[in-house]
This record gives structure tokens, sequence and C-alpha cells, in this order.
């Protein structure tokens, strides 16, 4: 995949698509982009590796940009394998390069290799001039993992932003609309960590910003503001879309008709975004994904075993990971004799930061019959107006 950033600063990442799961759990249908850069001054610098199922066309796209220089300096902005996974082989490659990183760099380096190179360790805002260029790095620990830090280049105003601002996605089959996998990405990898996000975001609002180049999806060069504006709502735990997310696990289909009697009633009543997730067939990440997105939750699920339906018992623990929280929440339980389900819900929703638990909770005993029509309209008139 061809992408251009400028004379100087060229783009060597690679597309992967044969993956099926991104960090073994996360479905990647459009496959995974592993960006890493190079900068040629009168020091030349490589601004991470990949993954090592890519390292062959890696290493080709690396010698191509080189031209036949040699890199001077490796920064590690990130650890994690799939952008330090062909570090080993490049030193191979290139024994002379100074590796650049900080403490905890440097800390976790010998967890995956025995190296002998020197090492530069960098501080917080300290710099490292290639000529024209200089880079000035940022710590942001935990975004996702604990030694990540970012650098800035100050002549070309480019933010290499490690794994913040990533995305899902292979670029070879990138589209128009970035939110939507990146959203999947940010809850998935980083949202749990949003005051971490949010003072790594106060570090760049005072950087002069043109250019971001992050470590998965596209380079963002326009509109800016409309990725951090995003990125504030994300790690602030704000609703992004004022909607209603309707998630359901049913056994047998009945809880999951009252599901989608429901959604048609909250459609009726006017609401104009309700998303619907069986949670029985769904990837989990993307229902994680809706729960952060809208500002009203809905959970339906069957009683199971004294609790409730395995599906939404992941669902539930899934949130409580990522840390969900500031979002109001309806509950509707089904059970033929001893319905359990909304209690099981309701204790999981208050271990949760910030949740309201609207009433009333509509209880369904098996099949649906119009006194539990009524109770669903109810509440979904109750769901509208919160």
């Amino acid at each position: 995949m061809k992408v251009t950033i400028s004379e100087a600063v060229k783009y060597i990442g690679v597309d992967d698509l044969d993956l099926d799961l991104f960090e073994s759990q996360y479905v990647v249908p459009e496959g995974m982009a592993y960006n890493s850069y190079v900068i040629l001054d009168e020091k030349v610098a490589v601004l991470d590796t990949c993954d090592r199922r890519k390292s062959d066309e890696w290493l080709a796209n690396l010698a191509e940009a080189l031209n036949g220089r040699k890199p001077d300096y490796l920064v590690i902005h990130h650890m994690e394998p799939d952008h330090a996974g062909t570090l080993k082989l490049f030193l191979d490659r290139y024994p002379d390069t100074v590796l650049v990183g900080n403490a905890k760099t440097f800390s976790m380096l010998p967890n995956y290799y025995e190296v002998s190179q020197e090492k530069i360790t960098v501080k917080e805002g300290e710099t490292l001039s290639l000529g024209s260029h200089t880079l000035q790095f940022f710590m942001a620990p935990m975004v996702h993992w604990p030694e990540v830090m970012v650098s800035y280049e100050s002549t070309e105003k480019i933010l290499f932003a490690a794994d913040a601002f990533g995305k899902f996605g292979a670029l070879a089959n990138e589209t128009d609309d970035w939110a939507c996998e990146a959203r999947r990405y940010y809850f998935n990898i980083c949202g749990k960590y949003g005051m971490q996000v949010q003072a790594l975001l106060k570090k760049a609002a005072a950087l002069d910003i043109q250019v971001i180049c992050p470590l998965h999806g596209p380079v963002l060069k326009e509109n800016l503001g409309y990725y951090i504006g995003l990125y504030n709502t994300w790690s602030k735990y704000e609703a992004e879309d004022h909607g209603v997310f309707v998630a359901v696990a049913s056994i047998h289909g009945n809880t999951r008709g009252a599901a989608e009697y429901f959604a048609e009633k909250l459609k009726e009543l006017g609401e104009e975004k309700v998303a619907f997730t069986d949670l029985t067939r769904a990837d989990v990440a993307e229902a994680v994904e809706d729960a952060f997105r809208y500002d009203r939750m809905v959970l339906m699920a069957s009683s199971y075993d004294a609790g409730v339906f395995l599906p939404m018992e992941d669902f539930l623990n899934h949130l409580r990971v990522k840390t969900y929280q500031n979002r109001k929440v309806a509950l509707v339980e089904n059970g033929s004799w001893g319905p359990t389900a909304a209690k099981t819900m309701k204790a999981a929703l208050e271990g949760m930061k910030n949740i309201t638990i609207m009433d009333p909770i509509v209880t369904i005993r098996s099949a649906v019959k119009e006194s539990d029509k009524a109770a669903l309209d109810a509440l979904a008139a109750v769901v509208k107006e919160a």
C-alpha cells in the first residue's frame, strides 16, 4: 500500500490481509495494518518495526526506503509484538543501529530479546536531533501498555502516535468511515484507560500537529479536530450519540422476540437511533463499541442456572473490564419458573461507575403475552424520555 507523507518521512508499513483475529480475540475481516516510518535526514531514524508475520515484506520496504543508507536509530514507541516483532531481525541486518526508548521500554526489552546494541534512554520532553528534523518524546503510559511513548517531529509537525488514533483494518481496505472501526478499536484496546488517554490529549494540545501517524490505520492529515474530538469524547466516557442500544441474550427465541418488539416500539415513539444486537451471535467487541457509543442501553436476557444467560454475563464482564460508566440502563428478564436475570444484571451494573438503572424492571415468563407488551410499552416510554 503506497502512503505518501513527505520527501523526508516515508511510510514503510505493511498490510496483513490473512489475519483473522487481532490479539487472538478481535475479528478483523478487513485485515490489519502494521504501520512503521523512516525519517531520512543527516541521521536516519526508523520508527518501530512490525509483527513478525510480515517481517520479510517490512524489511523489503525498509531497504527500498533506505536506498543504500543505514539507519542510525530505531525508535521504539511500543514493545507489543505487533510493532516490535521484527526488532531482532532488523538488528541482525543493521547491527550498528542505536535503540531509542524510555526506561520502561528497556526494562521490558529483555523479556523478548537479548540485544547488545547501544541504547539512548529518553525522558519526558527530551529531543533527538536528526539534522533538520527533531523528535521530541512524550510518555503515554497505559495507552495501552506501560512503556508506550509518542514522538513529535517539530519541522513537519507530525505526531507519531503509537496505538493512539489507530483502527482495525488494512490500508488496502480503507473506507471513508474511519470512526466505525476506530471506535471498536478504541473501546476494546484502550477503553479501560480513559484517564491516561486524557493525559496524552492534554500533551498533544500544546503541540502544533498537522499530521498524525498512528501504528494502525491510515495516516491522518485533514480535519484533525474531528479525530481528536472523538478521542476526547471517548476517553471521558461520554456518549457519542443520543440513542439506545438494545442487547439481548435469548435461549429459545422468546426474549429475542420481546427485544425486537421493544426496538420497534422505540422507533414508533420517535427514537431516531436504535442499535440492536443479539449477543448469542454477535461479535462481543462490536457490542462493547455500541454500549459506549450511545447514552442509553437496554439489556434483555433469559434466566439461566439461577443467574443470567451466559452470553449476557460475558458481555457484562467485558463492560466491567473496559470501565463502562455514565450511562442509563433498562432491564428486561425472562424466566419460566424463577426469573433471576434482572437481579444478576443489576448486581453487575451496580459494580460499575455512575450507572442509573431505569424503572420499571420488566419480567416476562416464557412467551410474550399482551400484558408483557403493555409493560414493554411503558418501559419504552421511559427509555425514550430518559
